[in-house]
């Protein structure tokens, strides 16, 4: 059973976990380095316990004290019971849903195991996403969130990727980035052939004159697929254009010529489900 620790003052050490949250280069840095990341809101604090990760600490305002209760008795860790007023202080933000918990990072897994077997699942990994440098924490996380729902094995992010445990990832993906596989590529487009020599074809949504439809795609039904998606702003890079299989484009009307990545990963997810499924 968890110590539930009053405290009234927003310098208390032990609540450093949770200072200066909306300082994204602060905590960019902090997390990763000290292994751990904050979970915001009953649901996906649930979530991230359920997948697995240790607790550090929980900060809970007073309401939410008794709707955590069944965490409370049930994990080690202290529990911080603030006023809303001393959170805002120490965190930087009105905490709108009452509880953040920190939690401990897991280890991350090579890309050849990822590629092999998903947390120890005995499944074979058909269906890939690859995220090429996306620094939107809330696309990042809104992609995550697609995958989770739409049948993605496993997540492969390129090294300048957002990181999808910051706070916001992880609330927009509702607790999807503790869901689907995940690791951080060393180098990429080299890595390119991690991928295909585990038998994967990696298919890049883009805008070229080389492309071919998503349903063109869908219908080769290809055993084992790496969706490629780039930046928000410039698409991929040229060398990683070079580097795969097919390029892809999502037809479009109107006069619109792309999607959000976050969308556009919704749209070719749904897409490519493997036909067994």
């Amino acid at each position: 059973m968890a110590d539930l620790i009053t405290v009234d003052d927003p310098d208390d050490p032990r609540l450093s976990d949770y200072t200066g949250l909306t300082d994204v280069e602060l905590r960019r840095r902090r997390e990763p380095a000290e292994g751990l990341f904050i979970a915001e809101g009953e649901k996906v604090i649930r979530r991230a316990r359920h997948a697995g990760y240790e607790m550090r600490s929980m900060l809970l305002s007073a309401k939410w004290i008794d709707l955590m209760r069944d965490v409370i008795d049930e994990v080690p860790a202290p529990v911080y019971a603030v006023s809303p007023e001393l959170a805002e202080r120490v965190t930087g933000y009105h905490v709108h849903r009452g509880a953040l918990a920190s939690m401990q990072r897991k280890p991350l897994p090579d890309a050849d195991a990822l590629l092999t077997t998903a947390d120890g699942d005995d499944r074979t990994i058909r269906r890939v996403a690859v995220f090429e440098d996306i620094v939107d924490h809330a696309n990042l996380g809104a992609a995550f969130r697609n995958a989770a729902a739409l049948g993605i094995d496993a997540v492969l992010l390129t090294p300048r990727c957002a990181d999808p445990l910051y706070r916001r990832s992880v609330k927009v993906s509702m607790g999807g980035v503790f869901q689907v596989p995940w690791t951080r590529l060393d180098s990429w487009p080299k890595d390119v052939e991690v991928l295909r020599s585990a038998g994967f074809t990696l298919a890049a949504l883009c805008l070229s004159e080389r492309a071919i439809t998503l349903d063109q795609l869908a219908a080769r039904d290809h055993e084992r697929l790496a969706l490629v998606f780039g930046t928000e702003g410039a698409g991929l890079a040229p060398g990683t254009l070079a580097a795969v299989d097919e390029h892809v484009r999502i037809p479009m009307d109107a006069g619109v010529d792309s999607l959000n990545v976050a969308a556009a990963s919704a749209v070719a997810f749904y897409a490519t489900r493997p036909s067994a499924a």
